[in-house]
């Protein structure tokens, strides 16, 4: 795997959702994969809530997609579903657009009453898309992350573990996938 897109889909830049976004592309970067983030609430919001398909910028996310090896899609959960911001996204996204790619899906959320969401709602709308392999995505409360003075973000040793772990595995496997 050369390259990861990652699909972002919180609703603002300073969030712990940003946190988990950055540990992955940190995560990623480390080990010699290229990333690129799309921040979906930064693109045209008219062309996302319209479905507008001949918007430039939407269309400019779709090559980042189209490139990239693998996916990574982070969302936060809201009343037991992944954010209607990465739906409003993923809805637009061209038919088959993750064939041939390994998806993984990563939440941050308040309860664990929640850790299903990704498996329930999220999973069926990858398949969808066409993606060969949707790894068993990791879900993160949100206390486990912290947002810092300075912009950066820190993680408690679950957090770290869990990322670690679920991101060697993606790592991994999309390896063995491409070889």
């Amino acid at each position: 795997m050369t390259s990861v897109a990652i699909i972002a889909g919180g609703n603002k830049i300073q969030s712990r959702l940003t946190g988990v976004v950055d540990y992955a592309e940190q995560y990623l970067n480390g080990v010699g994969i290229d990333t690129e983030v799309i921040h979906v609430h930064q693109l045209d919001a008219e062309a996302l809530i319209t479905a507008d398909f001949s918007n430039d910028s939407i269309n400019e996310t779709h090559k980042k997609i189209e490139n990239a090896d693998g996916i990574i899609i982070v969302s936060p959960v809201f009343k037991a579903a992944y954010s209607g911001i990465v739906k409003t996204y993923l809805d637009l996204l061209p038919r088959g657009a993750f064939t041939g790619k390994t998806v993984l899906p990563l939440a941050l959320g308040g309860t664990f009453a929640h850790v299903l969401a990704i498996q329930y709602s999220l999973d069926p709308v990858i398949k969808e898309l066409g993606a060969d392999t949707i790894h068993k995505g990791r879900f993160i409360l949100d206390k486990h992350i912290t947002a810092n003075e300075d912009g950066t973000y820190g993680y408690d040793q679950e957090a770290k573990d869990g990322l670690n772990k679920t991101l060697k595995k993606f790592v991994s496997d999309k390896a063995q996938v491409t070889e």
